[in-house]
């Protein structure tokens, strides 16, 4: 099974657009991968989430605000030999996006991101307490590079 680099900006987008979670990597207070799902947004090359106001992955931004994104679609068990284990594969599809975490405070940005990150899920309009949005850490991550897979395909499939 071969495995292809996707070296369109819009497929890659077209990957995130798809996708209903996505896994951010954060480096804990030790040093360590620290890699957690989260709903998120995406507007014009930026990432948005959202988080309580407080708690470990604020504190190991506040440490190290550097971020690794990733994204994945399409998972389907494929093989070359029914019988033989190592011809088996997930075909899917995958983007990475690494980038720099910085936080939205001002209220009227915060409740336009909360209406981006919602766009991703339904097409309803919502309104937003003062309390609640007083009270949700927005994140922004302008995406500083951008990578994107294609794996599982045989050698005559086009990736």
């Amino acid at each position: 099974m071969k495995t292809f680099i996707i070296e369109d900006k819009q497929r890659i987008e077209s990957i995130i657009l798809h996708c209903d979670a996505c896994f951010v990597g954060i480096t804990d207070l030790e040093g360590n991968p620290y890699v957690v799902p989260m709903n998120f947004g995406y507007e014009n090359g930026v990432l948005y989430l959202h988080s309580g106001p407080e708690g470990s992955k604020l504190e190991m931004l506040e440490h190290n605000n550097n971020v690794c994104i990733t994204f994945s679609i399409g998972h389907k068990l494929v093989y070359q030999h029914e019988k033989v284990a190592c011809s088996y594969s997930m075909r899917s599809e995958s983007a990475m996006c690494r980038g720099k975490v910085t936080f939205i405070e001002d209220m009227d940005e915060k409740r336009r991101v909360l209406d981006i990150i919602m766009r991703h899920y339904t097409d309803s309009e919502f309104n937003y307490s003062e309390p609640a949005v007083r009270n949700v850490k927005v994140w922004q991550v302008p995406i500083e590079q951008m990578t994107g897979k294609v794996f599982g395909l045989r050698a005559n499939e086009k990736p």
